[in-house]
């Protein structure tokens, strides 16, 4: 009765594996392929993923290629049934003989059910699955059939999945036409391909080869003579090694992996970063004074297409992106949202603001001077950034609405309501905070930043633009731009400006831990931050208008000059320098450079860069 029941459940066991079992399975590519990731110039700039190429044909391949996988993996393959009880045998002899596991007793047939079907794990219940599968296997293809499937999937080491693939990557050549060594070490390599990949234990790579041609003579493919004789082969020479990741190539992979269904071989995936423009973006960072100190740096077109990302000093050093994975709290770069929830209640640039002494629930906001200017207009506020100003204006139009004016705008994080929101409290990451300014470059919101082109032509971005909000030109956008304008020109965030017209903010958490400038010229919207991964104080000495604004500033006035994109329209009053605005004292400022020789200086900065880029490329 047992026996009854035993082979009723292996034969439904069986049915269920015609019905269901996918054959074709170990000749399909990966479900995620590899992505070599280029910039909108079609230069590589990273590859992801593991490389799987099109399925061998056995038949196909010298006899001799074929003859080396089996006299080292399994040398009966051809008089089995897919299982080889004298080949368990011998494995279970060699292992105790050794006193640890040496050796296998799976067959290919049974590897290409591991591999296939199954998970790697070790258990009686799955190699029990793993012998069905491998009788069935048997039952359904032909020997020439399960080693086409074996070798078109098994792991080579590298990520490299499959004969094909293996071929062209250690040898630059067709499988069809690998030689007997190289044949060998390919064969060799399956039994450790973490250990054994010959790009990097060439050593052991030819070791095993060498086991591999012994085998062979052993099974009367080849004579010993020509065994002994056949020198171990060389694996080709990468000349350009691209690198695996950066850290543009990790935000935008998993975006990249959606958009691009599996294939064969790489698929090359063309991005939005500009590769002039991130080289600008790497020196900027990497001559800034950081001493101990972190940064970041995200340019992105007024439409989200980002063109350029610095997640931190050293991607080898720290993969971790402080320009999309962390979330710090932007400060006075907040503001934005308070400012902009006030125009849409009504204010205006020229309203009058008490800058007075405030105290709300027992907190006491402080300006970062000390000092308090009584009625301000909103620009003049803005400009330089008083913060009891701010938080009275936020009390004034109403907390709920600064947070709906965020989230308008892109803000998805958490925004608690208390009166210390509107000095930025709430962290953010800076990749959000710059895409909320582009939506007041570009007049729409919200702006999603994105790495990817439009992957649907024949909608494209007005169609986008129109399941979108529009930012009032007369009440909201033209008067945001004036006080940023302000801010950047004449306020706190006036080391920033360029000879072209220059918007943005300053942005310095309490006790100097965080500080920021995100801003915008041209068709180049840009957020800059710099802080210390211990969330320790950078010091008195660096605040959003100094050390951010200097990077800022030296990637965006050689980048806008490279550039040359219009950006979006902007009102007849911003296109030339404006003289009539409130100038901050020399500490408001955080600048030592008096208002005279501002200009001049600008001028010479210039010329200096131009100079620094001829010698560059001489």
């Amino acid at each position: 009765m047992v026996l009854y029941v035993v082979f009723g459940v292996l034969a439904l066991l069986l049915a269920w594996l015609i019905v269901t079992a996918p054959l074709s399975r170990a000749l399909e590519p990966l479900e995620d392929p590899a992505l070599l990731i280029l910039t909108s110039e079609g230069r590589p700039i990273a590859r992801r993923g593991a490389i799987k190429e099109s399925p061998v044909e056995a038949a196909k391949l010298d006899p001799l290629t074929t003859a080396a996988f089996v006299a080292i993996e399994d040398r009966r393959f051809y008089r089995h049934w897919g299982v080889d009880p004298r080949g368990i045998g011998r494995a279970m002899v060699a292992n105790m003989r050794a006193g640890g596991v040496r050796q296998g007793g799976s067959t290919l047939t049974q590897q290409l059910a591991k591999t296939s079907f199954l998970s790697s794990d070790r258990s009686l219940k799955r190699k029990a699955q793993e012998v069905i599968i491998a009788l069935w296997l048997e039952a359904w293809l032909t020997k020439d059939d399960i080693l086409s499937r074996y070798l078109s999937s098994v792991y080579f080491g590298d990520g490299v999945y499959g004969l094909r693939a293996a071929a062209k990557h250690y040898f630059n050549r067709e499988p069809e036409r690998l030689s007997l060594a190289q044949s060998a070490m390919l064969a060799g390599v399956v039994q450790a391909p973490s250990r054994l990949a010959p790009t990097r234990n060439l050593e052991g790579a030819r070791k095993r080869s060498r086991l591999v041609l012994r085998a062979m003579a052993d099974t009367g493919v080849i004579s010993r003579a020509r065994a002994d004789q056949t020198n171990s082969a060389r694996p080709v020479a990468h000349s350009s090694r691209v690198p695996t990741g950066t850290y543009f190539a990790d935000w935008v992979a998993p975006a990249a992996s959606q958009a691009f269904g599996s294939d064969f071989g790489e698929v090359r995936v063309n991005t939005t970063l500009d590769a002039d423009l991130q080289r600008l973006a790497v020196r900027a960072i990497s001559r800034a004074p950081l001493a101990d100190a972190q940064a970041a740096l995200v340019a992105m077109r007024p439409d989200g297409r980002v063109v350029a990302m610095i997640g931190g000093r050293s991607y080898k050093n720290s993969p971790f992106n402080r320009a999309t994975q962390a979330r710090r709290q932007p400060g006075s770069a907040f503001k934005l949202f308070v400012y902009l929830a006030a125009l849409r209640a009504g204010w205006t640039p020229d309203s009058m603001i008490e800058d007075s002494p405030i105290t709300i629930s027992g907190w006491t906001p402080v300006n970062n001077d000390g000092v308090y200017r009584g009625e301000l207009s909103l620009r003049e506020a803005f400009a330089r950034s008083s913060n009891a100003a701010t938080v009275r204006l936020s009390e004034a139009v109403g907390r709920g609405n600064v947070i709906r004016a965020a989230q308008d705008l892109g803000i998805t994080a958490r925004l608690p309501n208390t009166p210390s929101l509107a000095l930025g409290t709430a962290g953010i990451s800076l990749l959000e905070l710059t895409s909320a300014y582009a939506a007041i470059a570009s007049g729409r919101y919200p702006i999603a930043a994105r790495g990817l082109p439009v992957q649907r032509p024949d909608e494209g971005l007005s169609a986008f633009f129109q399941r979108a909000g529009m930012l009032n030109e007369q009440r909201d956008r033209r008067p945001m731009l004036d006080l940023l304008f302000a801010a950047a020109n004449s306020g706190t965030g006036r080391r920033a400006a360029l000879r072209t017209p220059t918007f943005g903010k300053t942005g310095t958490t309490q006790e100097n831990r965080d500080a920021l400038f995100v801003g915008f010229a041209g068709n180049l919207v840009v957020g800059v931050w710099v802080g210390r991964d211990d969330n320790k104080s950078l010091g008195k000495s660096i605040s959003g208008g100094t050390l951010p604004a200097q990077i800022w500033r030296n990637f965006m006035a050689p980048a806008v000059a490279i550039d040359g994109q219009r950006g979006p329209d902007l009102p007849e009053e911003f296109r030339a320098p404006r003289l009539d605005e409130p100038r901050p004292s020399e500490r408001e400022q955080e600048s030592p450079i008096p208002p005279e020789w501002s200009d001049r200086t600008r001028e010479l900065r210039e010329i200096g860069e131009k100079l620094r880029e001829m010698l560059e490329h001489l």
